[in-house]
C-alpha cells in the first residue's frame, strides 16, 4: 500500500513539475550557451587564492554520499591526519545528517574560505584523473611486445623515452610486462599508476609510481593540436584514441617520442589506489591540489560541474564533500584533478574533464583546521 502511495505521489509530482523542468531546461541551455565550460562568472572579484568568507549560498543539487567512506579511509590509515582532521570530519557528518545545507555551516563551528579561481571570479578548474586497466603478458609474444618498464639504476642521466623505445633498457631485467598496445603504457604513465591483467595467468595487479626518467614532459594533445591533426575544442582522450586507431604504430611511436619523459613502475601489495597521501582513493570522492595552498586531507565543498556521456557540460552543477588526497605535477593553486575511479569508462569521464566550478576549503573553530583562509 506504501509503495503504490509513493508512486502515485511521484506521478503526481512529474505531471505537476513539467512546465518547470521545461525552463529548467530552456535556462540550463542558455547557460552552456555562454559557458560551454562551467565558468558561473558570479560577479565577485577575490584578491587571493583562499578568500575568507561568512556565508556560502548555493543552490545546486547535493551529493555527499561518498564523503563519509573517504573519510573513515583517512582517520583509519593515518594517525596524524586523523588527529588533524578528525574533528572537522564529525561536525560534517552532523551537519550532512541535518541536511547539509550550506549556509548553515557556521551554526556548526565550521569556517569556510572560498578558492579564487583562476580569473579571480570564483572560478575554479576541475580536471580528472583514473586508474587505467591494461592487459599484459609476462612473456613477450608477436601481438604483446611492449615492454613495462621498473625504476633503472641511471648513473646521471636516464634514458629518453625514443631511447627506450630504441631498446636502451633492453635486456636489464627491468620488464614488468608486455603489452600489445604503446598508448594503454603511455596512459598509465600520464595517470602515474594503474591495474594490470596479466591475461597468461589471470592475476590483477597494482602498479605504483616508482619514478621517471627526468626529461620534460609534453602533452601529446598539444602536438595534435599543432600540427592540426585534432581540433583543440575536441581534444580529449577518446579523440587522441581514435587518431591512434587510424595510423600506423611507426606514427604512434613518431607521436609517443615527442614527450621525452619516461614514467616507471613496481607493483604493490595491495590492489588500493592511493594518492600522495598513502590514503586509498574513492571516485567522486577525493581530488588532487596544490598542498602549497590546500594540505592534504583538507575538506572542500565544491560546485562539481556534471558532463554528459560525450564530455559536454549538462548546465549542472552537483555540491559534493572532497578530500585533498593526492598532488600532481600541474595541478598549482586554482585547479583540482578529480579521481574518477578505474577503468574505461572512468577514462573517458576524466579524459573530457576541464571544467569549471565554485570551491571553499572548509575548517573548524578550535581545532588544527580553523581559519582555512590562511595560507598553510
Amino acid at each position: 500500500m506504501l509503495r503504490k502511495a509513493a508512486i502515485a505521489i511521484i506521478m503526481f509530482g512529474l505531471v505537476g513539475c513539467a512546465s518547470n523542468n521545461d525552463a529548467q531546461s530552456t535556462n540550463e541551455q542558455t547557460a552552456i550557451q555562454k559557458n560551454p565550460l562551467a565558468h558561473q562568472y558570479l560577479g565577485n572579484y577575490f584578491s587571493h587564492v583562499l578568500n575568507r568568507v561568512s556565508t556560502i549560498k548555493s543552490d545546486k543539487q547535493r551529493d555527499y554520499t561518498t564523503f563519509a567512506p573517504q573519510a573513515e579511509m583517512v582517520v583509519t590509515r593515518s594517525p596524524s591526519m586523523a588527529r588533524k582532521y578528525g574533528p572537522l570530519y564529525n561536525q560534517l557528518e552532523k551537519w550532512i545528517s541535518a541536511g547539509g545545507d550550506p549556509s548553515t555551516l557556521a551554526n556548526y563551528g565550521i569556517e569556510a574560505a572560498q578558492m579564487g579561481g583562476g580569473d579571480n571570479k570564483g572560478n575554479v578548474m576541475f580536471t580528472g584523473y583514473y586508474s587505467p586497466v591494461i592487459k599484459l603478458r609476462h612473456t613477450p609474444n608477436a601481438e604483446f611486445r611492449y615492454p613495462v618498464y621498473a625504476m633503472p639504476k641511471c648513473n646521471g642521466r636516464c634514458p629518453s623515452r625514443a631511447e627506450i623505445y630504441n631498446g636502451a633498457l633492453k635486456g636489464k631485467g627491468l620488464e614488468l610486462g608486455y603489452s600489445k598496445s604503446m598508448l594503454d603504457i603511455f596512459m598509465m604513465e600520464v595517470q602515474g599508476s594503474g591495474f594490470v591483467h596479466y591475461e597468461d595467468n589471470d592475476q590483477l595487479e597494482y602498479f605504483g609510481y616508482n619514478g621517471k626518467n627526468g626529461h620534460r614532459y609534453v602533452s601529446i594533445g598539444r602536438v595534435l593540436i599543432d600540427r592540426g591533426e585534432v581540433p583543440k575544442e575536441k581534444m580529449s582522450l577518446k579523440a587522441i584514441q581514435e587518431w591512434v586507431s587510424t595510423h600506423s604504430d611507426a606514427e604512434v611511436r613518431e607521436l609517443l617520442e615527442q614527450n621525452p619523459s619516461f614514467v616507471f613502475f613496481k607493483p604493490t601489495k595491495t590492489l588500493d589506489v592511493k594518492g600522495s597521501a598513502g590514503i586509498p582513493l574513492l571516485a567522486n570522492a577525493a581530488v588532487a591540489a596544490d598542498r602549497k595552498y590546500i594540505p592534504m586531507g583538507s575538506a572542500l565543498l565544491a560546485e562539481v560541474p556534471e558532463l554528459d556521456a560525450q564530455g559536454h557540460w549538462t548546465g549542472k552543477h552537483v555540491l559534493r564533500l572532497l578530500l585533498a588526497l593526492d598532488t600532481g605535477g600541474a595541478v598549482k593553486k586554482n585547479h583540482l584533478d578529480l579521481y574518477h575511479g578505474m577503468g574505461k569508462q572512468a577514462g573517458t569521464d576524466a579524459g573530457h574533464y576541464k571544467h569549471f566550478g565554485r570551491v571553499w576549503r572548509l575548517g573548524l573553530e578550535g581545532t588544527a583546521t580553523q581559519d582555512p583562509w590562511l595560507k598553510p
